[in-house]
């Protein structure tokens, strides 16, 4: 199936350059080489005058090769009929990205020429004097997941206020969807996903969540991190915590990845939900009292997918918009909302003014609004 999977993306994109694996030997080199790359330079070819879009090519190709649809796995109930899905595949695709991970976080992985490079980027921020001193940054994920400089740099919208939802993290809104009585999501737009494990809250919360039927009825919405955001996730709305806990699962893509030939890039696309349900989550249940139960889930995506809690929190525990709640290491990531049937909740965010995406929010800026169900 790795065979397959290699020629067809062969046959997409037939170009060396920008499609090196085009055999197993090129897998296997390709692989070995990625073990100790940069982010910004998995896919060698991918030049560019920003360090984000090398670091997006370069991770949409590392699974691109493996996120070709395979005949024999349709039915299998995965979220794309692909072999990173598929075992052993999938549980060397976890292992290999975790070790990618851990070497991250050595010291060879950053120096004075990676810092300049993010620096030279204006989408990283690092010019805006919001973060904490460089010189704290001992490796790539220490620059990763780095620290604001002060809670000032990201003011929290209306802190007294409880029926305003803040962003949790720098990010975009990616979509709303209403949940059934069933507890499932129901899918509007795009692909309907007809496992029923990839619509269902309670596989999402943990089938041993004792309020994985709470949000019946409810809604989910989620929001998307870039690579080059702020990855700290902080608390968005106050309450008490009643249940906080990691489910271990997937480093999958967190998406359907493909090529492009019209502009000659590699495309992830992941609004539609589903994927969530497989990927490495956490789950944090939030009481507001007003307004219900708040279900607050950081997923990791691609590539490394860490998903980290603060260790000074737990149930019980009562905490305030914009309190620090965890972090991301290496890879896009995502955090989802879940909201009760007792309460309506409203968008705040405003669209781009092309008018296709919504307003990039700074974290502890207002997300939306809860009112009572009347």
């Amino acid at each position: 199936m790795l065979l397959r999977s290699i020629d067809m993306a062969k046959k997409i994109n037939p170009d060396r350059a920008t499609n090196p694996a085009q055999s197993l030997e090129d897998y296997y080199d390709f692989i070995n080489w990625a073990a100790k790359a940069m982010p910004w330079t998995i896919l060698p070819s991918a030049h560019s005058s920003s360090l984000y879009e090398q670091i997006d090519q370069s991770l949409n190709y590392f699974y691109f090769i493996n996120d070709q649809p395979l005949p024999e796995l349709k039915g299998k109930g995965y979220f794309n009929n692909s072999l990173q899905y598929h075992e052993p595949y999938r549980s060397w695709l976890i292992l290999f990205t975790k070790q990618w991970g851990r070497y991250l976080g050595e010291e060879e992985s950053w120096n004075e020429e990676y810092y300049k490079l993010a620096l030279a980027d204006d989408r990283f921020g690092l010019a805006k004097g919001w973060y904490e001193d460089p010189s704290n940054w001992k490796s790539f994920n220490d620059f990763f997941a780095r620290y604001l400089k002060s809670p000032d740099q990201r003011p929290i919208a209306l802190p007294g206020d409880a029926s305003v939802v803040t962003a949790p993290a720098d990010s975009r809104h990616q979509g709303e969807w209403k949940i059934d009585h069933d507890s499932n999501i129901v899918h509007h737009g795009g692909v309907v996903v007809k496992s029923s494990r990839l619509k269902s809250i309670p596989a999402l919360l943990g089938e041993d969540n004792p309020y994985k039927n709470a949000f019946a009825k409810g809604t989910f919405t989620h929001i998307f991190l870039d690579v080059n955001d702020y990855h700290r996730y902080h608390f968005p709305v106050s309450g008490v915590i009643r249940h906080i806990g990691i489910i271990k699962q997937d480093n999958a893509a967190g998406g359907i990845t493909y090529w492009d030939p019209e502009i000659g890039k590699y495309i992830l696309e992941s609004i539609n939900p589903g994927w969530q349900n497989i990927q490495t989550r956490g789950v944090v249940i939030i009481d507001t009292e007003e307004y219900g139960l708040v279900a607050v889930i950081p997923v990791g995506m691609s590539q490394v997918s860490s998903v980290n809690f603060e260790e000074s929190i737990n149930p019980g525990d009562a905490v305030r918009k914009g309190d620090p709640l965890g972090y991301f290491l290496f890879g896009g990531s995502n955090i989802i909302f879940l909201f009760q049937s007792k309460v309506e909740f409203k968008l705040s965010v405003p669209k781009e003014a092309c008018g296709t995406e919504y307003k990039h929010l700074l974290m502890g800026e207002e997300y939306g609004k809860l009112s009572p169900v009347k």
